[in-house]
């Protein structure tokens, strides 16, 4: 209908400018997206702990990121110019940051545990996401969500008993930094994936990654590197499918779909860690590492199950009162 300049007109305005959901479609591609993406985190735990024995952890670091960013930086110029705008540098480093905090923890702590539990135990981000977001808003998760915090919690305990500071459980504490690392990582993408463009905003935090692993590899500890064929497959693999392509649609997928829903998606990634794992090393857990994963996605469905099925709002259009 014409705009005929009545009463009615700025009500109008403010409800075709309110963000309305998006369609389902979108979230469908975005969903199915971020699932290729947590099988393909979930595969490489084992490659990547194969390849720890040929390169010290940061030095492999700076391996897979410098090729994620090179890859990434001829991708983009070969589509035009990329727009580096400072405040999405600004925010390209601090989601860099929290990115290279998690992949840091996770792979020093990969050292001294097996790849499924490494995986689990990752998984935990899913939990602290509606933690940080309970903690930023004040206000307590729902009684369901904390119900779940608890289970996943108490399957923890199973999975990485006993906590102690020697041999695998030194992994499991690094693991688990990491997975408040990844959750805030999560946290701050959703926040900055809208305001800028998401090529830059893609590159910026891989090469953030790589500038801090490449400046601390060679003094935070001793650089090995015995170069072989599943190392440089590792950071083949990684650096190119993992990192430059599965980050980009990453930050894609979070324009459309929320923190929590992601972090819900990516509670795969350990079903598929654990799965390679078994198939590859037929590594098997314990009875009670068995019933601790088990107690883990059960918390992360409890915890999850409320903002999953909440009908999202939609602007209404309000007429004279």
């Amino acid at each position: 209908m014409r705009n005929t300049g009545g009463p009615m007109d700025h009500e109008a305005a403010l409800a075709l400018n309110a963000p309305a959901s998006p369609p389902r479609a979108a979230v469908f591609r975005a969903t199915l997206a971020l699932v290729a993406v947590s099988a393909i985190w979930g595969s490489t735990f084992t490659l990547v702990k194969g390849a720890l024995d040929d390169a010290s952890s940061l030095l492999f670091l700076t391996l897979r990121f410098g090729l994620a960013t090179l890859t990434l930086w001829i991708f983009f110029r070969s589509k035009g110019p990329i727009p580096f705008r400072a405040p999405l540098v600004r925010n390209g480093a601090i989601v860099g940051l929290a990115l290279f905090g998690g992949y840091l923890f996770q792979t020093v702590g990969l050292r001294f545990t097996t790849p499924a539990r490494s995986a689990f135990l990752t998984g935990m981000f899913i939990v602290f996401v509606p933690a940080l977001l309970a903690a930023r808003h004040r206000k307590l998760p729902k009684p369901p969500q904390l119900a779940g915090i608890a289970v996943a919690l108490a399957g923890l305990r199973l999975l990485a008993s006993p906590v102690s500071f020697d041999g695998a459980s030194l992994g499991d504490i690094l693991t688990l930094i990491c997975a408040v690392s990844y959750a805030v990582h999560i946290l701050l993408l959703s926040r900055f994936s809208n305001t800028g463009d998401v090529r830059a905003l893609t590159l910026l935090q891989i090469a953030m990654a790589f500038l801090l692993s490449a400046g601390s590899f060679w003094w935070a500890e001793e650089p090995v590197l015995h170069s072989s064929t599943r190392l440089w497959v590792a950071v083949g693999v990684t650096g190119i499918l993992a990192t430059a392509v599965a980050f980009l649609v990453q930050t894609w997928a979070q324009q459309i779909i929320s923190p929590t829903r992601t972090a819900f998606i990516f509670a795969l990634e350990p079903v598929f860690a654990w799965v390679t794992s078994f198939l590859v090393i037929g590594e098997r857990l314990s009875a009670n590492g068995m019933f601790g994963a088990a107690l883990i996605l059960a918390g992360i469905f409890l915890v999850e199950t409320t903002s999953l099925f909440t009908p999202a709002r939609r602007p209404r259009l309000r007429g004279r009162e």
